[in-house]
């Protein structure tokens, strides 16, 4: 036999539970959510991005670069990164793009100190996955669909080094 408490308490808890449902949408359908790239990020919002992205990414982290670090990859790299990426990440000494300018996450400027350790500290098979498969609601597309898998690592390559280029890289990368 049940006590009329127990009865209560779920009672409240199911109550609660289709209060907040309820209330969450209200305030989304009230227009509560900012879905404009130049609003403020919501509390937590990018906590709970982060932590999403990463329990995605998994393992992503083990997967080893089949390529070298050597000038043939990273201007391989270079060249798919100017025709693909620079758009929102920019090249060093150029103006950040009115592209880039209006995201929201405002994308990582990878060749400038302050996101550098972004990609340099980040484990290659991070990055790669990063690329081939893109980022949800930060406008950073994926590219499984678009570049050969090959063109991926020398992406990867390059700004897995990019802040140890070498001369014949960093000329390149100022054309």
């Amino acid at each position: 036999m049940r006590t009329p408490w127990l009865r209560w308490f779920v009672v409240g808890v199911a109550g609660t539970l289709v209060v907040l449902v309820f209330g969450g949408y209200i305030f989304v359908r009230a227009g509560g959510v900012p879905m404009e790239t130049t609003s403020r990020p919501l509390p937590l919002e990018e906590t709970v991005a982060r932590t999403a992205l990463r329990a995605r990414i998994g393992n992503a982290a083990e997967q080893k670069n089949p390529l070298a670090p050597d000038d043939t990859s990273m201007l391989g790299g270079l060249t798919v990164f100017k025709q693909n990426c620079a758009i929102c990440h920019s090249i060093p000494g150029q103006p950040r793009s009115a592209i880039s300018k209006g995201m929201f996450p405002t994308p990582p400027q990878f060749f400038e100190k302050r996101d550098m350790d972004l990609v340099v500290n980040s484990p290659e098979g991070v990055t790669y996955w990063e690329v081939t498969h893109g980022i949800r609601l930060s406008g950073m597309p994926g590219f499984e669909g678009t570049l050969s898998d090959i063109e991926r690592w020398q992406v990867t390559t390059l700004l897995a080094h990019a802040d140890k280029l070498s001369p014949a890289v960093q000329e390149a990368l100022q054309r």
